[in-house]
């Protein structure tokens, strides 16, 4: 397949739809060199986005968290999406919508004489992680540490949050894994690189409690999927100690889905039958 500056298709930008080679920015672009961009990764089945006005009221909240207020609204948003995804031609897909500063007044620091610009791209993807939906994928463990809220804004879906995860998940293919699992800055389990974590005890469930990450549209979704069941879900914080304890274990995120983990650095875990119901029922749950 060519790389993803060089296919055939629409993208819509700033307000039109324009030729997917034609969708390009100025090297002087702020988000470029400043990281002011934020993002939505959506997925569509048979031609709806999942939870899509959820996603597009996280954007905006992304970017009013970086001070990047967009010019559209959840509607416009909305319509953007719907309108790229059907020039697709694809049913079942993935959706990016992005937001940055663009070039401007300003190359500095500073970029509110910039204009905020926006992007919506749709294109197949299949499973994240490959046969690890079946066989359950390998983590490492992260060097890095998600960040207190006190240094940025942590529950935005911003670009500059994501360099750690590069470097991690490249140190984890590495080693022949699929991802990698963070601590957060108190050294509490926390996340994968871009995806939530959920453990199995004794027919009860365990999450992180996400006070200084993402908390995904998925996970909540699996939430209520475990509580629909009268499944205990228990939110906290989960020292790294406790790994050991647990049964089972999953991902869950917009490209991840749920996916099934056999195992995070020397901890195995087994492809149960909650895990499996989990991710049969959010595979139903998507497609109705």
């Amino acid at each position: 397949m060519s790389g993803y500056d060089d296919r055939d298709g629409k993208i819509w930008l700033d307000g039109k739809l324009i030729e997917w080679r034609d969708a390009n920015v100025h090297i002087l672009t702020h988000a470029m060199h400043y990281a002011s961009s934020v993002f939505e990764g959506e997925r569509a089945y048979g031609g709806k986005i999942f939870k899509s006005r959820e996603h597009s009221e996280r954007l905006i909240a992304s970017a009013t968290q970086l001070d990047m207020p967009l010019p559209w609204s959840v509607d416009e948003i909305e319509a953007a999406k719907a309108e790229t995804l059907a020039a697709s031609g694809l049913e079942d897909a993935y959706v990016r919508a992005v937001a940055w500063r663009g070039s401007g007044e300003d190359m500095g620091v500073a970029s509110s004489r910039n204009p905020v610009r926006m992007a919506i791209a749709v294109w197949p993807w299949g499973a994240y992680y490959g046969d690890a939906k079946m066989q359950g994928a390998r983590l490492d463990i992260a060097k890095w540490k998600r960040p207190s809220p006190e240094t940025i804004p942590v529950h935005a879906k911003a670009a500059g949050l994501y360099m750690i995860c590069t470097m991690s998940k490249h140190a984890a293919e590495a080693k022949g894994c699929s991802d990698a699992l963070f601590m957060d800055y108190r050294g509490y389990v926390a996340e994968a690189t871009g995806a939530n974590i959920f453990f199995v005890k004794d027919g009860e469930v365990h999450t992180p409690k996400p006070d200084c990450f993402l908390d995904g549209i998925t996970r909540r979704t699996v939430i209520g999927l475990l509580r629909d069941r009268q499944i205990k879900v228990h939110e906290r914080h989960i020292m790294p100690e406790e790994l050991e304890a647990f049964e089972q274990c999953w991902l869950t995120g917009t490209a991840a889905e749920v996916t099934p983990v056999g195992q995070i650095g020397d901890h195995t875990f087994v492809v149960g039958d909650l895990t499996r119901e989990i991710a049969a029922a959010y595979e139903k749950l998507v497609r109705e």
